[in-house]
């Protein structure tokens, strides 16, 4: 028996939503670091909820 050829789903959980949301975590923890380090302030004291 073969396997069908399947093609991707364009919503949901797949690969590719799950690389880019990795991907898109990665950046904003990057730039939360540099947001604390340039200005002394935390994120949340930054977006000003503290």
């Amino acid at each position: 028996m073969s396997n069908p050829n399947l093609s991707e789903p364009k919503f949901g959980f797949n690969e590719y939503a799950e690389r880019l949301n990795g991907r898109a975590a990665m950046i904003g923890f990057v730039l939360a670091i540099i947001i604390e380090a340039v200005t002394g302030q935390g994120v949340a004291s930054w977006l000003g909820l503290i």
